[in-house]
């Protein structure tokens, strides 16, 4: 499918407006929400949320994304009276339905094929393979496989992957065939807890990659790609699980490096069909090249966001709406010296119940802001079957290696009382 020309604002007597597609657990709203004020911009919210629910609540346009046409209707039908000028996804849940509806409404838009392919690790691999773009030998296999049956089938070490989870939920590394059948039958429990069926489900198997690894930061307009942040990820990143840690940017890898992976991400869009809007591209270096793991068709997760800064203090999240508007882009360039974020890993199952030392965190040199976004008394699950971070730690300094520092720093001043989860058995 061809993508719609520029959608542009009609007439000036109301304000852009754009409706932002999320799941109810999105730490994106927020910032958008900013953003979009700072820009005089309507924004509409549409959760996913069953529609009883959402007449119950009084909410504008609530949308389950499980029935996307459905969802399309009602969206084109909210349109008719309210006219829409950008559907934005906030996260990976929307990002098909996002592509779907806006090409119904005419609005700039990735082809819908294209925005599964960012969503879908099979779908990603294939296209990728097909567009000539190098990717580790792999292979799908239905759940109700014995997965003894894939052992040497793919040489070792090997990943197992749920097809459509993200942050790293349900990804383990396998060492051997001992390894890949208990990797195999964790991340199987954990696709069949979120819904999938036994028959009908499919995990992929694929070559464990060694190498650096860093996260793209980068924005589609019509299959061009800018690049906007480069992080790196100074913490291994190993297995058994992939826990990711530590953001920093800039990059301190060499300037040819940092150029082979912006090409390599605009070499995976254009395999992948994506042409427009955000994209977010986590990436191994190693001997034998630039090496692309995933890529989503949306902005980076979590708050992780807050450390970017361009032009003039403008936001990456304003950028975006700037972008989906078709309003004038200010620099891209960034600004504010070097910055990092740390993601703070969950150091064990149980219940949280205090996080003493953040005000002591705070006052080391560089940190700028901590967010617990665990909530207490309330049980903490880590990966691979968990979906969240105990919370966000955010720095600047003048060099990554001084931002990175301070991150390092003041987490080891926090202190995480968690407490075994009882678990109350009915009797009788």
């Amino acid at each position: 499918m061809t993508p719609s020309p520029q959608h542009p604002i009609t007439p000036q007597s109301r304000r852009p407006r754009v409706v932002l597609l999320a799941s109810p657990a999105t730490y994106r709203s927020g910032a958008f929400l900013q953003a979009a004020a700072r820009l005089d911009l309507d924004i509409i919210q549409a959760t996913d949320t069953p529609r009883e629910l959402a007449d119950r609540w009084g909410m504008p346009l609530a949308l389950d994304f499980t029935r996307p046409d459905d969802a399309i209707a009602a969206l084109a039908s909210f349109s008719t009276e309210h006219p829409i000028d950008a559907i934005l996804a906030l996260d990976d849940s929307a990002t098909v339905l996002a592509a779907q509806a806006a090409a119904v409404l005419g609005l700039p838009h990735n082809d819908p094929e294209a925005a599964l392919a960012a969503r879908d690790k099979w779908v990603m691999r294939e296209a990728l393979r097909r567009g000539g773009v190098p990717v580790p030998e792999y292979r799908r296999y239905p759940l109700a496989t014995e997965p003894a049956r894939i052992a040497g089938e793919i040489d070792f070490p090997v990943v197992v992957k749920p097809l459509r989870l993200s942050g790293s939920r349900g990804v383990i590394r396998a060492n051997d065939a001992a390894e890949l059948i208990q990797a195999w039958q964790r991340a199987r429990r954990i696709v069949l807890r979120e819904g999938e069926s036994l028959d009908r489900g499919e995990l992929l198997v694929e070559r464990y990659l060694p190498g650096v690894e860093v996260a793209l930061e980068g924005l589609l307009t019509a299959g061009a790609l800018q690049t906007l942040a480069l992080f790196d990820k100074p913490d291994p990143l190993e297995g058994p699980f992939f826990e990711e840690t530590i953001y920093v940017t800039p990059s301190r890898l060499a300037e040819a490096t940092q150029g082979a992976i912006s090409a390599r991400v605009a070499e995976a869009a254009l395999a992948l069909g994506l042409r427009e809007g955000p994209v977010h591209a986590e990436l191994r270096v190693n001997e034998h090249g630039v090496w692309l793991i995933e890529m989503a068709g949306r902005s980076i997760g979590g708050l992780c966001s807050t450390v970017l800064e361009f032009g003039s203090g403008i936001s990456l999240e304003e950028i975006i709406m700037r972008h989906a508007v078709r309003m004038p882009l200010p620099s891209t360039e960034r600004s504010g010296g070097a910055a990092g974020v740390m993601m703070i890993p969950i150091p064990k199952g149980g219940m949280l119940r205090e996080v003493p030392g953040v005000d002591e965190a705070m006052t080391v040199p560089g940190v700028e802001g901590i967010e617990i976004t665990a909530p207490l008394n309330q049980p903490l699950i880590p990966l691979p079957e968990g979906a969240s971070y105990l919370g966000f730690i955010f720095a600047r300094a003048r060099t990554p290696e001084a931002a990175e520092r301070s991150l390092r720093e003041a987490h080891t001043r926090l202190a995480f009382r968690i407490e075994p989860a009882i678990t109350l058995m009915a009797v009788g």
